[in-house]
């Protein structure tokens, strides 16, 4: 079994595959001050909270936009189940093509959405991710990634907004039962989640007018909110909240069939 990690800026999703079978699966807080040993402890309990035997994960890979908690990690998940991970980065050496002015600097988990969108659905893709930014990836049928948007996410606009503002209270981001709120919690809770549904329709829309030729991408929404605003995303076709973790596995296999 192979044992994935996708590290974003404020969780971390860890994935279990046994094959192309997603066995199970994990969101933890991205925190850079845990130590190793202390990551590894933590692998562990997940493992066994689920009956998962450790000595059955032989393979790791690790697609991480956090460098100082990368080693830290490959190390611990050495520790943890005795399988030095891959690390999938912009070196890697996958079967795409990053067809931007700056390829070394595209963040690990767009790279890994090309990779997964362009095997998976073999067809021009915007894959919207929903994390601690909104990331819109346009990639085309033969694994092509043409660029796309990097936009506030959800969390961290609504962060702001609580921040800054002395009598608005923290709310949790969850659907609204009508636009109209009649508390002040109704009336934020409206305006994260349709505003920015509004802003995902909108810039999926303005992405389609530019697209570069006459194909109209299919659109993939991911990331840990992508439940959430999936039934207020008219442009959404279909919901995928693992696939950077299934890009990962595929990543895995690819790069090691290289080696």
């Amino acid at each position: 079994m192979i044992l994935v990690f996708d590290v974003g800026n404020t969780e971390t999703t860890i994935g279990l595959y046994d094959g192309e079978t997603l066995r199970g699966h994990w969101r933890v807080t991205t925190d850079v001050s845990r130590t190793p040993d202390e990551i590894a402890l933590l692998i562990r309990a997940l493992l066994a909270a689920d009956n998962i035997d450790r000595s059955a994960v032989d393979r790791a890979a690790i697609g991480s936009v956090v460098p100082a908690l990368t080693g830290p990690l490959a190390e611990a998940c050495h520790a943890a189940v005795g399988a030095t991970p891959l690390i999938i980065d912009a070196r890697s050496r996958l079967p795409i093509t990053l067809d931007v002015e700056e390829p070394l600097t595209v963040g690990a988990d767009r790279i890994i959405n090309t990779l997964a969108a362009s095997r998976i659905y073999g067809r021009d893709t915007i894959v919207v991710d929903l994390g601690t930014a909104t990331t819109y990836d346009c990639i085309t049928a033969n694994g092509v990634f043409l660029g796309g948007v990097i936009a506030p996410g959800v969390r961290t606009s609504a962060e702001t907004l609580f921040r800054r503002t002395s009598k608005l209270p923290a709310t949790e981001i969850a659907p609204p039962a009508r636009v109209i709120g009649r508390r002040t919690e109704e009336c934020i809770r409206s305006g994260i989640v349709f505003g920015n549904a509004e802003a995902i329709d909108g810039l999926v829309r303005r992405i389609k007018a530019e697209w570069p030729n006459e194909a109209v991408p299919f659109v993939v929404a991911t990331g840990g909110l992508a439940p959430v605003f999936q039934p207020f995303c008219n442009e959404f076709d279909v919901l995928e909240p693992y696939l950077t973790l299934n890009g990962l596995r595929i990543a895995h296999d690819l790069v090691s069939a290289a080696a």
